[in-house]
């Protein structure tokens, strides 16, 4: 199995809805993708609201998953990217979440061998969920992934915490889950802040090898650009680096 063929497009994917991130967060993730990825590649935002988004960014609907009301939110909607045909779009999708901070070249996220990429849990790697903030598929190549949710949502909601977690496992059934080199995708919370007590005088660093950093939990790229003061063991200096990357 192999990454993208030369001529296969290449779409960079990322999802935008309600109102916990603003139109600067699409706005600097496509000008990070476009310092850090060789070639021509189309950038697409599956989104509820394209208002201030720039113009190089094509905005798309997010397709309907028809939720039931009140649902604690869990990243589901992502599923939609499985969509058999998502708004005509043929080749190969990249998704970034939109709070990631692009620091490497994403050339190889491309060309990486596989069927479906995605980063190894951080937290928990003796389990094969996968951390879906970066993950890699032909488009079209994977409706049952959708197909199967909607018509188990209640079953899958029951055994399942979250859509990462019934995505990893499954594909991992049908033999089709890899795994991102562990170098590329550190996760800020758990590889960038200095142990305790070197926090307090160590500012977070990038480590060796990464390309895409991630954020998850209450810290995102502001925050971390900011350092924070009200925990003792997660006391954080600021992380000016993020400021390097983390621009339009």
């Amino acid at each position: 199995m192999s990454g993208a063929s030369p001529a296969q497009p290449r779409h960079v994917i990322c999802m935008k809805w309600g109102h916990k991130y603003g139109p600067e967060y699409v706005n600097r993730l496509y000008a990070m993708v476009r310092r850090h990825l060789r070639g021509h590649f189309h950038f697409v935002c599956l989104t509820d609201d394209a208002t201030g988004i720039r113009s190089e960014v094509q905005c798309l609907p997010i397709p309907p998953l028809d939720l039931p009301a009140g649902i604690p939110e869990r990243g589901w909607n992502k599923l939609a990217t499985f969509s058999a045909d998502l708004h005509g779009l043929k080749g190969t999708a990249l998704f970034l979440d939109v709070d990631v901070v692009v620091t490497g070249s994403l050339d190889d996220f491309f060309t990486q061998p596989g069927e479906f990429l995605i980063i190894h849990d951080h937290k928990r790697p003796w389990r094969i969920t996968g951390n879906s903030s970066v993950y890699r598929f032909e488009l079209g190549a994977h409706p049952e992934v959708l197909s199967y949710f909607r018509s188990h949502f209640n079953e899958i909601r029951a055994k399942f915490r979250n859509e990462q977690a019934y995505l990893s496992d499954f594909l991992h059934r049908q033999g089709k889950l890899s795994y991102w080199p562990a170098a590329w995708c550190p996760s800020f919370k758990y590889h960038c802040i200095p142990t305790w007590p070197t926090n307090y005088w160590q500012p977070p660093f990038v480590p060796e090898g990464a390309r895409v950093v991630i954020f998850h939990g209450e810290c995102n790229p502001p925050d971390a650009l900011a350092g924070r003061r009200n925990r003792r063991f997660r006391f954080i200096r600021p992380a000016t680096w993020v400021a390097e990357h983390w621009y339009e």
